[in-house]
Parts: structure tokens; C-alpha cells; sequence
């Protein structure tokens, strides 16, 4: 059977798009005349029931919290799904699974993975590679947003970690700065590893050290990442000229603790964040960092399944989106 949508059954009978589609999921509230009507025009047209979903499950996978209860990167991913559910004429339910809870995560993706009426965004920020196992052998249409399995084969939406790491540490140096540290985040997503990768790689290519003495390792959320960073300076460091810091939240959290301690930014150190959440412009001095399209990786997801049940394929994909970068104040030029 050929490809058929809802606004193509719409078209023929005269019927809204909404009313189509309760017929075809047999809803209540279509008299039956009207869900006669509707369901013949399907069979002329060639519509095939097994191949169509009616509706995204976003799945918000929370191990912790520490990095989603804090920022609002995944709040960007569910608008940009929400906005390409509509154009396709799919609702959106969710889901938040709580992976610390091994037993009953296990239920849960069972649940997910066996439903063939909805295709699964699953936003994997906090996602481990044991955790993917869980989601192994789905049968409904799944994309991963923000994460990815190394040893699974989904379809991946995630960000260029790496080379946006390279490129901001590369504009340090271009401002100037040769002691350059490292703020890591005390709770490793896989993401972060790549980071630093990206900023052990910049410095490499510049022939400039890293100096150990310059990675702080701090909490992941505003008030545990000040806490730390408060405890380093306590120790009277001798510091780099400028830091790149994994994400937002902790660069809030330590350009808060190097305030109080009475060390300027960016006039004595220089601070370079990542992902441009919304308090970013209007942290004191404003933050420069790398923006990361979050709800371009939503509308995305849901571009990809419906892609993928028009025109299926035997193999799957990882999409790396790259960042945009955002100068503010919080940089200062050296040279």
C-alpha cells in the first residue's frame, strides 16, 4: 500500500484533520456515519493502519537530576517537538523514567518499546550506555535526543561535543589566553568527556600544556558547583587567565563563588560556558558560551520518524548538530 497520510484522507472527505484522525484511532466523539465515511475513504486510498502512529512519546530519562533539574535544555527539546508533532498531525504524550529505579524502569521501557501506536523521543542527557539496554529491540519508530549507545544502533540526534569544545577553547587562545583551565562536572554524562577532549585538543594544536593544577572538578548544579569552586579558592590557587566550563549551570555556579572571593571577571579571569541556556545573558558579566540548538534537536526527532516510516532503511544514523557561538563580556582580550 502507498504511503497515506491524514490531511490526505481530510482532503477527500471534507473533514477535519482532527476528526480524521479520531475515526482512524476509533475515539469517541465521530457519530458513526461520519466514521463510515471517513474509514472507506482510507481503504480507496490505500491506507494502511500498521504503518502510521498516532502520536510521540517523549521519554525523559532522569538518572540523577543533576543536569536536567537544572537547566533548561530539555525544556527547548520538548517545544521543538511539540511544534513538528503539530505540523504532522500527531499528539504528544510524556513520560519521565526514573533509571536509579532499575526494576521498574525495566517495566516501563517493556511498556514503551512494545507500543506500535506512537513512535519514542527518548532524551538521553543523563543516560548511561547500560541504560540503552533497556530500550533494546523497540518496535516503535525511536530516536535518541542528546545522548547515544555505543554498542545499540538507534537513530541519534546530538551535539558536535567535541569540535564546539575545540572551537571555544580555540577563541580563548585567539584572545590571548595560553593558561587556560578546565571546569569539569563532578557527575560524568557522556557528553562531557568529549568536551574536554575538544579542549585537551585546542591546546595540543596550539602547542600550549595543560596544567592539571587548572581542572576543577565541581558539583552540576548551580548551588553544588559554587560550593566547590568556593572550596578550591579557599586554597589560595594560583589561577589560569581564562576557564572553560562544561555547561552553563556550573559556570554560573562558579563565577558566583570567584565573585565573592573578589576576583574579577573577566578583567582577572575570563570565563567561557556551554549550551546559551536563558540565564546566560543576563548573568553578571553576561556569558559567552556555545548555543546549543535544542529545539532544532526536537523538531528534528520527529522529522526523522516520520521519515523513516515513509522511506524505511536497514541502517540507522547519528546526526552531530553544531553549536553557534555567542560572544558577550565574559571574555576578555589579552593581546
Amino acid at each position: 500500500m502507498r504511503n497515506v497520510g491524514v490531511r490526505e484522507i481530510s482532503r477527500k472527505t471534507g473533514f477535519s484533520p482532527a476528526t480524521v484522525s479520531n475515526a482512524l484511532n476509533r475515539k469517541r466523539g465521530v457519530n458513526k456515519e461520519t466514521a463510515a465515511i471517513i474509514l472507506r475513504a482510507a481503504r480507496e486510498l490505500g491506507y494502511d493502519r500498521s504503518n502510521h502512529i498516532t502520536h510521540i512519546n517523549f521519554v525523559q530519562a532522569r538518572k540523577t537530576g543533576e543536569i536536567l533539574d537544572e537547566g533548561t535544555f530539555h525544556m527547548g527539546v520538548i517545544k521543538g517537538v511539540e511544534r513538528a508533532a503539530r505540523e504532522h498531525d500527531l499528539s504528544i504524550i510524556f513520560t519521565n523514567m526514573e533509571l536509579g529505579d532499575r526494576q521498574e524502569a525495566a517495566r516501563e521501557a517493556r511498556e514503551i518499546v512494545n507500543d506500535s501506536s506512537s513512535a519514542v523521543v527518548l532524551l538521553g542527557t543523563e543516560m548511561a550506555e547500560e541504560d540503552y539496554d533497556l530500550f533494546r529491540g523497540a518496535k516503535s519508530p525511536f530516536v535518541v535526543v542528546d545522548g547515544w549507545s555505543d554498542h545499540l544502533f538507534f537513530e541519534c540526534i546530538v551535539t558536535s561535543n567535541e569540535n564546539s569544545a575545540l572551537r571555544a577553547v580555540s577563541y580563548l587562545i585567539k584572545m590571548g589566553h595560553r593558561e587556560i583551565g578546565y571546569i569539569a562536572g563532578s557527575y560524568r554524562i557522556k557528553n562531557f568527556p568529549l568536551r574536554e577532549r575538544g579542549y585537551r585538543r585546542a591546546m595540543r594544536e596550539a602547542n600550549l600544556p595543560v596544567n592539571p593544577n587548572f581542572r576543577v572538578e565541581v558539583g552540576t548544579t548551580v548551588n553544588t558547583a559554587y560550593e566547590s569552586m568556593k572550596a578550591w579558592l579557599a586554597t589560595n590557587p594560583v589561577l589560569p587567565t581564562a576557564f572553560f566550563v562544561e555547561n552553563d549551570i556550573m559556570a554560573l555556579g562558579c563565577m558566583r563563588a570567584m565573585t565573592e572571593r573578589g576576583i574579577k571577571i573577566p578583567e582577572d579571569v575570563s570565563v567561557l560556558g556551554f549550551d546559551d541556556l536563558s540565564f546566560a545573558s543576563i548573568s553578571n558579566p553576561p556569558l559567552t558560551t556555545m548555543r546549543v540548538p535544542n529545539g532544532e534537536m526536537g523538531e528534528l526527532a520527529v522529522k526523522t520518524i516520520v521519515d523513516r516510516m515513509r522511506s524505511p532503511r536497514d541502517y540507522t544514523s547519528v546526526v552531530h548538530l553544531s553549536t553557534t557561538f555567542v560572544e558577550r563580556q565574559s571574555v576578555l582580550r589579552l593581546v
